[in-house]
Formats: C-alpha cells, sequence, structure tokens
C-alpha cells in the first residue's frame, strides 16, 4: 500500500526514486528482466538512495544508469514523497517527472531490462506493472 501521510509502525529500510519521462504525452517503461526481483514486469526508471545522495542526485543517477539518458536538474520535478508498506518491509518512495522536448535515445542496460516502450499512462496501465506502479500512474496523472 502506498500512502501520502506516514502510516502508523512504518519503519523505512531504504529510499527509493523514480521518475515519469514524458514526451509528447507519452512515458518511458522499461520491462525488467526475468532475474530481477518482480521479473517480466514493467516499471519507470528507478532505483535506491545511496548513502550520502540527496534524492535529486540518486534519480538523475538511477536514470543515467538504466537508459543512459542525462537529465537535467533543473527541469526535473519532484512530485512528492510517499509511504510504502510491504508485508515483509517498509519504504519511503519520491517520484519525479520531466517532460522532454525530444525523444532521447535509451540504451538499455541488459542485465536489468530487456525492452522498452513510450506510452500514453493510460495504456500503460494494461501492462504487466511492477508493483505499487499502477497506483502511482493514477496518482501522478489523477487518473482515478
Amino acid at each position: 500500500m502506498i500512502y501520502k501521510i506516514r502510516p502508523r509502525n512504518f519503519n523505512p529500510k531504504f529510499e527509493v526514486a523514480s521518475c515519469f519521462i514524458e514526451f509528447q504525452k507519452e512515458i518511458l517503461l522499461l520491462h525488467r528482466q526475468d532475474h530481477k526481483p518482480q521479473g517480466n514486469t514493467w516499471g519507470i526508471p528507478a532505483g535506491k538512495k545511496d548513502e550520502g545522495e540527496n534524492i535529486l542526485e540518486t534519480i538523475i543517477r538511477e536514470v543515467k544508469e538504466e537508459t543512459q539518458i542525462e537529465l537535467n536538474p533543473s527541469e526535473t520535478k519532484y512530485f512528492g514523497k510517499f509511504y510504502v508498506k510491504y508485508p515483509d518491509f517498509d519504504f519511503i518512495y519520491h517520484m519525479f517527472s520531466v517532460e522532454l522536448n525530444y525523444k532521447p535515445k535509451v540504451q538499455l542496460r541488459n542485465e536489468e531490462h530487456k525492452n522498452k516502450s513510450w506510452l500514453p499512462p493510460e495504456k500503460a496501465l494494461e501492462l504487466n506493472l511492477i508493483e505499487g506502479l499502477e497506483e502511482n500512474i493514477k496518482t501522478f496523472y489523477n487518473l482515478w
């Protein structure tokens, strides 16, 4: 479950940042390799915050590592902080977005992702999404 307000008995193990990369009303989705946790699902660029990083540095690094896209920090917008409770652990989740005026060349790291797609948010909801991404898309794009 994802919460906007910190729930009771919330003990985060880590922080994660993700980014909706948009071009002409479509978002970049990445298809996870089968051997990865929650393999064969679709997600957006995301990853855990490293020690000593601020959360903007985290998403800039993760997007570069996963796609070779270099985001401009001043154009990367912070959407908000959320609290995620899974049955086995809790974590803090930060959402970002960036609207590009060009379609970037995406180079995937084969060990992490096997494919990519650009889709409107409504169409993305039809995919087999990584846990929690459906809620994130609906929240960010107001699709409830």
